[in-house]
């Protein structure tokens, strides 16, 4: 019998997505003989059954295409903007993949992608997910499409500010994407040659940093860079950060949850300006004039990479080999050279952060770059 396949790309767009669904749909079609069926925006297509049949016409020539044909959105199943509120759509989900006759969906994305995935899983729909975000941030995988596309754009882009920094004698400050890891900042920081890298897992002292930059300046060298990933954090605001954290998780059920969950949002927002300070603190303990470049999304655009297109196609046509064996309840992972499935459950609510003693670490360490501790 004819298996029919429905797939979802969801959370932020990535080079290398329409990579995965090329891999998937080419390989599910042609040597297996199944049916596509793609949902527009995620799991909102999913709820409203927006949907295109995916066939060879629609899947050709978009392997070096960035983004996703079938777009994307971050709205959960469980707690979707419905008409000024927040709703449980779950069971219409349900009801539109039985109303396709649908034998599994596959749902192409992040953390919060996976999250969603296994909360439909438990409601009875077969997923198999493959993951996707230029954060690497993905537990149970070695890699995350989108991951080396990114990490080739912020190098390029450190890169291009030594100029810069050189002639005009500056700190540069860049600030890099990763959410709460530094996997991004970390890898581009040392394939760019950055003076300073600071990363979530490690939190800075800024007095370390400067001393670091004026010992380069009495060297003379009247110019740094300084790599930042958009979570790293100095040890006071960490420690805060952590004690908010606990104070939360304590208070959920207690009336001072609401007082709780304020403290930490404040926090959090306070935390968005951080690379800004950092770099006014520096001017001041320094001497020296500090720019602040924030590289922002322009990380998750473009062409992806040779080994994005890769990576991709190989999660993609394994997810289809999956489900051939209906082989479900997984995560398609890249295992060293390998790809395998992962259970779904063993990585939902699980972060990949950046080990301290990572040989990327250890080889920055010993190359003199200084990350703040």
């Amino acid at each position: 019998m004819t298996k029919l396949v429905g797939v979802l790309t969801a959370g932020g767009d990535t080079p290398g997505l329409n990579a995965a669904l090329r891999g998937l749909g080419k390989a599910a079609i042609e040597e297996y003989g199944m049916q596509i069926i793609g949902f527009y925006e995620g799991y909102r297509g999913l709820m409203q059954n927006r949907t295109i049949r995916l066939d060879g016409s629609n899947l050709s020539g978009i392997l070096t295409r960035g983004g996703t044909i079938l777009g994307t959105s971050r709205d959960k199943p469980n707690n979707m903007p419905m008409g000024g509120q927040f709703l449980d759509m779950t069971d219409t989900m349900v009801e539109n993949y039985k109303r396709h006759h649908l034998d599994v969906l596959v749902c192409i994305g992040g953390g919060g992608t996976h999250k969603s995935a296994a909360k439909l899983m438990k409601k009875g729909i077969n997923v198999v997910t493959i993951p996707k975000t230029i954060d690497n941030d993905l537990y149970g995988t070695d890699h995350s499409i989108g991951f080396d596309t990114a990490l080739g754009i912020a190098t390029d882009a450190v890169d291009r500010l030594h100029s810069t920094a050189h002639s005009h004698h500056r700190i540069i400050v860049v600030e890099i994407m990763g959410h709460n890891t530094g996997w991004l900042a970390l890898g581009s920081g040392i394939a760019g040659g950055a003076d300073v890298i600071l990363i979530p897992e490690i939190p800075y002292e800024t007095s370390s940093v400067a001393e670091a930059i004026l010992g380069r300046s009495r060297g003379g060298k009247r110019f740094s860079i300084v790599a930042v990933s958009e979570g790293a954090m100095n040890r006071k605001d960490a420690e805060e950060m952590k004690l908010a954290e606990e104070e939360l998780a304590a208070a959920k059920k207690t009336a001072n949850r609401e007082k709780a969950e304020a403290h930490l949002l404040e926090l959090r927002q306070a935390q968005a300006s951080s690379t800004i300070r950092l770099a006014s603190e520096l001017e001041q303990l320094t001497g020296l004039e500090s720019r602040v470049t924030i590289l922002g999304y322009v990380q998750r655009g473009g062409t992806p990479s040779a080994y994005d297109r890769l990576l991709a196609t190989r999660l993609g046509t394994a997810a289809a080999d999956l489900i051939n064996r209906e082989q479900y309840g997984v995560m398609v992972a890249s295992r060293g050279e390998g790809i395998e499935p992962v259970l779904l459950e063993s990585i939902v609510g699980r972060r990949k952060t950046v080990p301290i003693d990572h040989p990327w670490v250890i080889s920055a360490r010993k190359i003199g770059t200084n990350l703040g501790d």
